[in-house]
């Protein structure tokens, strides 16, 4: 059923020294569903034979619960503030210990080696999970290391998911789950979630530690080639503004849907897998997400009807999610990397309704919105939201960044310098009016907008993106080739029924931006805010 080929004492070194456990390592599909069987914990699906996991409490990241140790070297680099908070080194080894010991109970554990990023800048990584479906997850999500991958770890992860931090309180931290990373001892330690993302989601921040520091851009971004030209594009944005959906259609083969790293060769995926949202998926508006759906992939908080996913059924979470390995998508680019971009799109969910389908940015009006890396959330997507809100997480992934975003700022600003990227910013919210007002831009519009940019050379470009908007300073198009639909989805003005109220809105999200970005104009920073909005027309 399945080889021990880890060496038992090999785990000795953080503390786990059961010598009657079993450990399950690197184990195929076929045998983690053998396991995954015998746990009892989940549903499989009767039309795709795919496990279907509840998390519980978490069906998301705990980003108040997350912690990186404060001490020698790294404290130095790291960007401590809400985002990175701190704990001590004594506090590590109580909740090291307290994992530990309870790891060490167990009858059985899973351990997985993965590898992240390519060449010198390659990471060996390894999880030890309680649960099969844990291990099921990481090897959708991390390239497996082969026999001869004799490299020594560079980082650990233990997730003991059902372990409690009791004393909390007294050490000042914020409640009874943990999710914590120590540097300069190449462990991390998760508690009290079960939700799988957080797995995945620490390493994606220690590379964003690793990679800067050596002069290679991590980047939370979507990325592939096209099929007849050769380029390769890359879509920033956070969850739900399109990353995943966008990056996959049958013009392009995929590098990744999340996490990529920029060197001097051009792109690389930091992942082996895909881990899409799955609230409203359909066939007909993502077949590849779709049909990527097998006994191979991993199903997370997903209602099921008589065996089979309902993706409109929010019931439990809006935050459905599948994890499918690299191999179950159709157009695939392998190995998953491509050259230096030749576009890049900025995506936002506007629920204002205020942004056009698609802009052009100059370069600096580029770096305001990345440290901007604006989004909006919506009625019914956490808890206590009831009308749009704007939402600000610099360079697309702040949560992810223990390095200050403008380290990612300048090495973007370089990259896109020395290999002059076009920038463009999509908006994939709505249209005609705000949330409750106005509709969802259509996938197909989005779609043809960025087909249309991507078909274009530079003199297309310019000839095309002409009509200056007064306040926000970027260029819409007055029309596009490969638009699906009439030319006035283009300009949103055109779109609302009350033009008054449309400024008046629009006046309010400038405002919005202006009060975030007050945060990067200090002495001695390159101050884009010039390049920002204005409430005053310029």
């Amino acid at each position: 059923m399945y080889r021990n080929i880890l060496k038992k004492n090999s785990l000795q070194s953080i503390g786990i020294i059961n010598k009657n456990l079993d450990i399950f390592y690197n184990l195929s599909h076929e045998n983690i569903k053998i396991h995954e069987i015998q746990q009892k914990y989940g549903e499989f699906t009767k039309n795709t034979d795919t496990l279907n996991v509840k998390t519980g409490v978490f069906t998301g990241r705990s980003p108040k619960d997350k912690y990186i140790v404060k001490q020698e070297p790294s404290q130095n680099f790291v960007h401590w503030g809400s985002i990175n908070k701190s704990i001590s080194p004594q506090i590590f080894k109580k909740l090291h210990d307290t994992v530990v010991n309870y790891l060490d109970g167990k009858n059985s554990l899973y351990v997985f080696d993965g590898i992240v990023g390519r060449d010198t800048k390659m990471k060996k990584i390894r999880f030890i999970t309680e649960f099969a479906w844990q291990h099921h997850f990481v090897s959708n999500m991390f390239q497996k290391c082969q026999k001869n991958c004799s490299r020594p770890i560079d980082f650990t992860i233990l997730n003991a998911c059902k372990v409690k931090n009791l004393e909390w309180k007294e050490q000042g931290l914020h409640s009874e789950n943990f999710v914590t990373m120590n540097i300069e001892e190449k462990l991390g330690l998760i508690g009290g979630t079960f939700y799988a993302g957080e797995m995945k989601k620490s390493i994606f921040s220690l590379m964003n530690y690793w990679l800067p520091l050596d002069g290679v851009m991590s980047m939370h971004c979507s990325a592939n080639i096209h099929k007849k030209t050769g380029k390769t594009s890359l879509f920033f944005g956070l969850s739900g503004t399109g990353k995943t959906t966008l990056s996959i259609d049958e013009n392009v083969n995929l590098i990744g849907d999340d996490e990529h790293g920029w060197d001097e060769k051009g792109i690389f995926n930091i992942e082996g897998g895909c881990y899409a949202k799955t609230i409203h998926l359909s066939k007909e508006k993502e077949p590849f997400i779709y049909n990527a759906i097998n006994s191979k992939a991993l199903l997370e908080n997903v209602c099921l009807k008589d065996g089979i996913p309902d993706y409109d059924d929010n019931s439990i979470t809006e935050n459905g999610r599948v994890s499918y390995p690299l191999e179950n998508v159709e157009n695939l680019q392998s190995p998953p990397e491509g050259g230096h971009p030749s576009f890049i799109f900025f995506l936002c969910c506007d629920a204002f309704g205020v942004l056009p389908p698609i802009v052009k940015l100059s370069p600096e009006q580029a770096m305001y919105y990345f440290l901007s890396g604006y989004t909006a959330k919506v009625a019914g997507t956490e808890r206590d939201v009831n009308e749009p809100q704007a939402t600000f997480s610099a360079c697309f992934g702040e949560a992810f960044l223990p390095l200050h975003p403008t380290k990612y700022a300048d090495l973007l600003q370089e990259k896109i310098t020395k290999h002059n990227v076009p920038i463009f910013m999509i908006n994939t919210g709505w249209s005609g009016g705000s949330y409750g007002v106005g509709k969802r831009m259509d996938i197909d519009v989005t779609r043809s907008c960025i087909d249309s940019v991507v078909n274009m050379t530079p003199g297309e470009m310019e000839e095309t993106f002409t009509v200056k908007d007064e306040h926000f300073n970027f260029f819409l198009p007055s029309k596009l080739p490969k638009l699906k639909g009439s030319s006035t989805i283009l300009n949103p003005i055109n779109t609302w029924d009350d033009s008054s109220q449309f400024e008046k809105t629009k006046k309010m999200l400038i405002t919005k931006f202006q009060e975030n970005y007050q945060k990067y104009q200090k002495e001695g920073m390159t101050d884009f805010s010039i390049y920002g909005p204005k409430n005053k027309i310029v």
